[in-house]
C-alpha cells in the first residue's frame, strides 16, 4: 500500500483520517497537538459557556487502529518535488498527501488590527479571550475605568454574531460576581457591510437583531474600521471606540503554507482542485477543508463550511483508495444541510435541509448537530463519550 500522510486535524483531516481508520488502511496524520478541536464551537469557548477542554478530543480517541500513526509536530513545508512533508521534527515522505491545514484570519490590509485586537483562531486563543474579559472586569472593580467594560467586536458572520450571543449570557452572571452593574457594560459589534450574517435568510435577520438588542447588545452596520491602534478602534468618519477587548471576526484565508509551496491559489490563498479534490498542481496531492479552492458546476467556489470540510476530507480519503485500487473517483458533490446560527444557549437561527428555523427550536437543531458531527466522526461510541461534554439541552 503507498504511504499516505494527513497534514492537519481539523473537520476535513479528522474526516480524511476516521475513513481509513475504518478501513484499516495504514497512514499518518500530523498535527500540532494531539487533539482535534471543535472549530466552530471555539465561541463558546470564547464567550464563557464552558471550559476550553471540552471542545478538544484526544486524536487517539478517534483513531484506535494501530495502522494509524499520531505525529504531533508543526507543518513548515510541502516539497513538491521530492513528496516530503517538512514538520518540526523532521521530514515525513509520502505518496499520496492529503492536505487539510485550514485557515489563518484575514484582516484586509486594515491598519494595526492585526497588532491590536485578539482573534479566535484555535482553542487556545479562545480561552485566553475569556480570561482576558475576565480580567477587564476585574480590573474596572479596582480604578473604575469603564473602557474595561466596553467590548467591541469586529465582524457580523457566523462567528462574531455566535460570540456576542455567548457574551449576552455569560457577561449578566460575570457583572453580578462582581458587584457591576449591567448597564455599565457596552458590548457591541461593528460590521462593515449594511447586513449581518448573510449566510441566513434575509427574513430571519430581524430576530436577530431583536434578541441582541432586548439583551443591551449592539450591532452596528455600515460602519467600517479604518485603523486599530492599542485599545481604540478608529471608525470611517472620525469616530473612535475606545476599549478593554476587542476581537475580529471578520474574515479568514487559507494558511499561507500553500502559497509558499507553489500551489496556484486564489485571493484567499486557497489551492485550486479538480471535482475529486485533487490539487491541479499534483495528482498524488488531495487538499480539503478551508484550505481547498473548489467550484460547483456554475464555476462558484464552494463556501468554507465546517460540512463541506467534512465531506471534502472523507471524500479526498476515499478517492485515494479508489484510485489505488484503479477505479474510478467520485466527484464532489456535497450533501447541504443548512446553517445554523446559535444566539446564546437557548436560542438559534438558521434552516436545516431548507426548513428556515429560530428560537429555541434554532437552539435544539444547533445541538443536534453536534451530536451528528461526533457519530460521523467516531460512531455511537464517540457521540456517547462526549456529547455530554459539549452539548447542552
Amino acid at each position: 500500500m503507498s504511504k499516505i500522510v494527513i497534514v492537519g486535524a481539523g473537520y476535513a483531516g479528522m474526516m480524511a483520517a476516521a475513513h481509513l481508520d475504518r478501513e484499516g488502511i495504514p497512514f499518518t496524520i500530523v498535527n500540532n497537538h494531539d487533539y482535534h478541536y471543535l472549530t466552530i464551537l471555539l465561541h463558546e469557548a470564547a464567550g464563557g459557556r464552558d471550559a476550553g477542554e471540552k471542545y478538544a478530543i484526544p486524536i487517539k480517541e478517534v483513531l484506535r487502529k494501530d495502522t494509524s500513526e499520531l505525529v504531533v509536530a508543526e507543518v513548515t513545508g510541502i516539497d513538491k518535488a521530492n513528496r516530503v512533508v517538512k514538520t518540526s521534527t523532521g521530514d515525513i515522505s509520502y505518496d499520496y498527501l492529503i492536505y487539510s491545514l485550514g485557515w489563518v484570519s484575514e484582516y484586509f490590509g486594515i491598519k494595526g488590527l492585526k497588532e491590536y485586537s485578539l482573534s479566535i483562531t484555535n482553542l487556545d486563543s479562545a480561552v485566553e479571550i475569556r480570561k482576558h474579559i475576565d480580567n477587564q472586569f476585574h480590573l474596572y472593580t479596582q480604578d473604575g475605568d469603564e473602557r474595561h467594560l466596553r467590548i467591541a467586536l469586529g465582524g457580523a458572520g457566523l462567528t462574531g454574531i455566535e460570540l456576542m450571543g455567548e457574551l449576552l449570557d455569560y457577561l449578566p452572571k460575570l457583572c453580578k460576581s462582581l458587584n457591576i452593574p449591567w448597564e455599565k457594560v457596552d458590548l457591541q459589534c461593528i460590521e462593515a457591510m449594511p447586513t449581518i450574517l448573510p449566510m441566513v435568510a434575509e427574513h430571519l435577520r430581524p430576530f436577530v437583531v431583536e434578541t441582541y438588542t432586548k439583551k443591551g447588545g449592539k450591532l452596528r452596520t455600515n460602519t467600517k474600521i479604518n485603523e486599530v491602534t492599542e485599545g481604540v478602534i478608529h471608525l470611517d468618519g472620525g469616530e473612535t471606540v475606545e476599549a478593554g477587548t476587542i476581537i475580529w471576526t471578520g474574515g479568514v484565508r487559507a494558511n499561507p503554507l500553500l502559497s509558499e509551496s507553489g500551489f496556484t491559489v486564489d485571493r484567499r490563498g486557497r489551492a485550486k482542485v479538480n471535482e475529486f479534490m485533487q490539487s491541479v498542481d499534483d495528482e498524488v496531492i488531495f487538499i480539503a477543508g478551508d484550505s481547498a479552492w473548489a467550484e460547483d458546476a456554475n464555476g462558484r467556489p464552494y463556501p468554507p463550511t465546517a460540512q463541506n470540510a467534512e465531506q471534502m476530507g472523507a471524500l479526498a480519503a476515499k478517492n485515494i483508495l479508489l484510485r489505488e485500487r484503479r477505479r474510478p473517483m467520485e466527484p464532489f458533490h456535497p450533501r447541504d444541510w443548512g446553517t445554523l446560527c446559535s444566539l446564546g444557549a437557548e436560542v438559534g437561527v438558521g434552516s436545516f435541509m431548507g426548513v428556515p428555523i429560530k428560537g429555541v427550536m434554532g437552539a435544539l437543531a444547533k445541538e443536534g448537530s453536534k451530536a451528528k458531527y461526533l457519530w460521523e466522526l467516531g460512531g455511537m461510541r464517540l457521540a456517547g463519550n462526549r456529547s455530554k461534554y459539549v452539548m447542552k439541552l
